[in-house]
């Protein structure tokens, strides 16, 4: 499986696009029906493929030491995942082998988890430890009424979780992408959110540079180039690269001694339904959740750049600012943009959503998702 290139390389494929005026571009149109983004039965086939492949969970630095956990759905699915004391990340449905409570939510620290229900408490790796009155439960074997334990995949700096089948079968999918987030980084803010619009019209947002100068005119476009990109694939994963107008200054440094920070943003999407920005001053984590065929959730982390933890302070205040400007001009923008495309769908103006040459990132998520939903 191929790689992504290397920050020079980049440099000198964006370099060579401004000179002769060209950008990374396909060589298929894609037509994609309308009716995938509407049909309550294509969602469903959506969400039981997500389930099968290793999706991201959270960045590993979620859960720093043993007990930190994250509970929230993932695929409609509750499930928690937790740090054990042996540092291993493990996976399980929310749920008690009691009644099926969930245990806990959000996010913190535990020693282990007791239900609130009726107090059965289970360990870090999901045993259950004790039962209040066990005596009422004659015969039970306690090694049968652990927590339902979920595959779980740990690399790149981020926790995946394989909700059907074995991550053994589907961990070659990981194979070759770089590691996205590492221990030197901080998160410094996190949370969900929602839009009126499908997790696929969402997704397509991020992954093709076609629109930056008509969308982002005021925004992004002052500081970038308009249809300008470089377009890279490993497997069923894409990365676009959207540079800024100052990578030119690059030109004149040598390829070994190029630090290509702030020159562009590199926006990775991990198949089906994940986007890791890299920016100048942060980077960000979302999962893109599909709630119905109209309503779409994200939760999202976003952390520092890789710091010294004695410039945190500062670190964290460069992130906060870049994050603002992203979330306050451009984000904003494209989600009233999806938004619009969905109160549009129903009206039959069109049949399909059409994707170009210039949109092969989109072409390669639509073909990767027609060849996953098949073999399903």
């Amino acid at each position: 499986m191929p790689r992504f290139m290397s920050d020079s390389d980049v440099v000198d494929r964006v370099l060579a696009h401004i000179e002769h005026k060209t950008t990374d571009r396909g060589t298929e149109v894609w037509r994609e029906p309308v009716e995938n983004y509407r049909s309550q039965e294509r969602l469903e086939r959506e969400r039981a493929m997500i389930r099968k492949l290793p999706m991201p969970f959270c960045p590993s630095h979620a859960l720093k030491q043993a007990g930190d956990f994250v509970a929230r759905e993932a695929a409609t699915t509750p499930l928690i995942v937790v740090r054990g004391k042996d540092g291993r990340a493990r996976a399980f449905v929310n749920a008690c082998r009691h009644r099926g409570t969930q245990l806990v939510s959000g996010e913190g620290c535990v020693g282990a988890f007791v239900c609130p229900y009726h107090g059965w408490s289970y360990g870090l790796d999901g045993g259950l430890l004790g039962v209040p009155h066990s005596d009422g439960f004659p015969d039970m074997d306690k090694l049968e009424h652990g927590l339902a334990e979920i595959d779980t995949i740990e690399q790149n700096g981020l926790i995946y979780v394989v909700q059907e089948g074995e991550s053994a079968s589907v961990a070659h999918l990981l194979d070759d992408l770089p590691t996205l987030f590492s221990s030197d980084q901080h998160i410094f803010k996190q949370g969900e959110m929602s839009i009126d619009g499908n997790w696929k019209l969402y997704l397509e947002s991020f992954i093709e540079g076609y629109h930056i100068k008509p969308a982002h005119g005021k925004t992004f476009y002052p500081f970038g180039f308009d249809n300008l990109n470089v377009i890279e694939f490993c497997g069923p994963h894409s990365r676009v690269t959207y540079p800024f107008r100052r990578i030119e200054k690059l030109a004149k440094v040598r390829p070994a001694e190029r630090d290509i920070t702030g020159s562009v943003t590199y926006l990775y999407h991990l198949f089906p339904n994940v986007i890791v920005s890299k920016l100048s001053h942060h980077m960000s984590l979302g999962v893109i959740e599909p709630l119905s065929p109209s309503k779409t959730k994200i939760t999202f982390y976003h952390l520092t750049n890789p710091t010294e933890i004695n410039n945190l302070d500062a670190a964290c205040e460069a992130a906060d600012r870049d994050l603002d400007f992203v979330n306050e001009t451009g984000q904003q923008e494209d989600i009233a943009l999806v938004e619009g495309i969905q109160r549009s769908l129903h009206t039959n103006a069109n049949q399909v959503l059409t994707f170009g040459e210039f949109e092969p990132a989109i072409v390669h998520f639509h073909t990767q998702l027609a060849q996953h939903l098949t073999t399903d």
